[in-house]
């Protein structure tokens, strides 16, 4: 089977996460989105077939469960009438009516970074085995599953709980709590006393004390000052707010943390009120609090 993921346009809304990188590129569930797009359309075609979908699109498996009995070519739209999924490379405008598929309730173009979370915690349900080719010391305590990558260690201390990814040359520990569903990257380093809670940290990310990090998504080479919390509950409950191109948008979730960008680094006792992100190469002094979303200056 030949599955061609097409990258779409840059999207200013996926902002700090995506500069920098296509949405393929981005990672959730240990793997980048391009590649779990791949693994789950795979499970519904044949060998035969030459499938094209955009990278941007998420698709549900009902709606594969409903196309793939498709025998001829077809195409998925979304609300713009834009082509998001087809079979065969060919003039789209023929494609029959019977074949032509509108997006359904559960499918969803992958708009706003949150989105992301929404489908690392799809993903990471759905794991069910461990893979350990880390060492994960005598003392450490897995309640839930784990995979570990390659020439990583889970030191004394640490306590995992629920599904958590761990890539490879990672240290972890000692004496950290890590929840599901938590995916960590490769060489990162998450010591004493930090807490991760359904959180994406990408490669290279080093918390190396006293922090929390919760509902987050963390861009690589990030370094977390000591004490630094990332806030991700209201007090009234409601769902959170996310300012998106000066606008207020709801992200449908009651627990989010923060978006950090690449090459960020906190001053020790940074907090960070939810739903705020940290752009590219920007950093906090120390006792920092993070109200406001921290962007590049306009030039």
């Amino acid at each position: 089977m030949s599955i061609t993921i097409i990258e779409c346009k840059y999207k200013t809304t996926m902002e700090p996460i995506i500069c920098g990188r296509t949405i393929g590129e981005c990672i959730v569930a240990g793997q980048t989105l391009k590649n779990n797009i791949k693994k789950r359309i795979s499970k519904y075609f044949t060998n035969s077939e030459s499938i094209f979908i955009r990278d941007d699109f998420w698709p549900s498996l009902e709606l594969l469960e409903k196309i793939s009995k498709c025998t001829t070519p077809f195409k998925v739209l979304n609300n713009d009438q834009e082509a998001l999924l087809w079979k065969e490379n060919s003039d789209l405008s023929q494609i029959q009516n019977d074949n032509v598929f509108n997006i359904d309730k559960n499918s969803f173009q992958i708009t706003y970074p949150w989105e992301l979370l929404n489908i690392n915690e799809e993903l990471m349900k759905c794991i069910q085995n461990p893979i350990i080719n880390g060492n994960v010391r005598n003392e450490a305590i897995i309640d839930g599953i784990l995979q570990i990558g390659k020439n990583s260690v889970l030191l004394p201390g640490v306590y995992i709980e629920g599904t958590v990814i761990i890539g490879d040359n990672c240290k972890i520990g000692p004496n950290c709590y890590i929840r599901g569903f938590t995916s960590i990257g490769d060489n990162c380093h998450i010591g004493q006393a930090v807490e991760i809670k359904n959180s994406i940290l990408m490669n290279n990310v080093a918390a190396g004390h006293l922090s929390y990090i919760g509902d987050s998504i963390i861009g690589e080479h990030t370094n977390f000052g000591a004490g630094t919390i990332t806030a991700n509950f209201r007090h009234d409950g409601k769902n959170h707010i996310s300012a998106i191109n000066n606008e207020l948008i709801n992200t449908g979730r009651r627990k989010f943390g923060t978006v950090f960008g690449d090459n960020v680094h906190t001053g020790i006792h940074t907090s960070i009120y939810p739903g705020r992100k940290i752009w590219n190469d920007k950093s906090t002094l120390p006792g920092t609090i993070v109200k406001k979303d921290i962007k590049p200056r306009k030039k």
